[in-house]
């Protein structure tokens, strides 16, 4: 008999973990393939549900780091350790691995952008055998608007870290202005090689893009991760559908020689 990919599975909530007054990762339990990316609805009978991407993966769960902005998941977080939500998927295409394997990678997040990338930082920096040369530029508003501390101070012993903030004073642990400011100065091998992701929102994404290719890198070598919101997840309702393109289905990861053409 054929699943129902409709149909939603209870997931126990593991863990919750408080980032900022608005964006916590909840652990659900989860048994099964998934790549950081990739996203999942989570439901609740009466108010809906909301895709929320995934920031984690491990063994028997995934993290989901959700911000408080809406019906769904201001009811999401009256739920606690060990209380139980609602999924169905994973759906979408993902970050593939293979394709940074051996390669000098830089990756560019602004806010929860991060989230979706999270994996993938941290499966390479747990890996340094697997790639070359690593390079993360985070970009976040205020001090108190960073996410995952605990993981940026493991990540600064394995790769080259560049977290900065739009306003306030310089630190030794981050610099201030946007993302784009820091790419024309990357130390980078071989550029014709080298691998880049782009996460965050869109204006933020398109100059970090262009800045990309001028600093050298090839359109095929970059990839970007659209966040428009999917509804039903499986290219029925149309709602992700930019031209032919089915975000929730072709995406939510491209790479940018299709992503530059998704223009609504």
């Amino acid at each position: 008999m054929t699943q129902n990919r409709y149909l939603p599975f209870p997931s126990r909530i593991l863990d919750v973990i408080k980032h900022t007054d608005i964006e916590y990762t909840f652990r659900m339990e989860f048994s099964g393939e998934v790549k950081p990316g990739q996203f999942f609805e989570v439901s609740i009978p009466k108010y809906g549900e909301a895709p929320i991407s995934v920031s984690g993966i491990g063994e028997n769960y995934v993290d989901l780091t959700i911000r408080r902005v809406g019906k769904v998941t201001n009811e999401v977080f009256e739920h606690y350790t060990g209380d139980t939500l609602l999924m169905r998927g994973p759906y979408g295409n993902g970050f593939d691995l293979d394709n940074y394997r051996g390669k000098e990678l830089v990756i560019i997040a602004g806010g929860t952008g991060v989230s979706p990338v999270r994996g993938v930082i941290s499966w390479f920096g747990d890996h340094p055998e697997e790639r070359k040369g690593m390079t993360i530029i985070t970009g976040f508003k205020s001090e108190k608007d960073i996410l995952f501390k605990e993981d940026f101070r493991r990540w600064r012993n394995q790769m080259n870290v560049i977290l900065t903030l739009d306003a306030g004073e310089e630190t030794e642990d981050h610099k201030i202005g946007l993302v784009t400011k820091f790419i024309p100065d990357l130390e980078l091998a071989d550029v014709s090689l080298a691998q880049a992701i782009v996460v965050g929102p869109p204006a933020m994404m398109r100059f970090s893009v262009q800045g990309l290719l001028a600093r050298g890198f090839k359109e095929e070598n970059i990839w970007v991760s659209h966040e428009r919101k999917m509804c039903c997840g499986l290219g029925k309702c149309g709602h992700c559908k930019i031209g032919d393109t089915y975000v929730c289905l072709d995406g939510p990861v491209f790479n940018y020689t299709k992503g530059k053409t998704l223009i609504d």
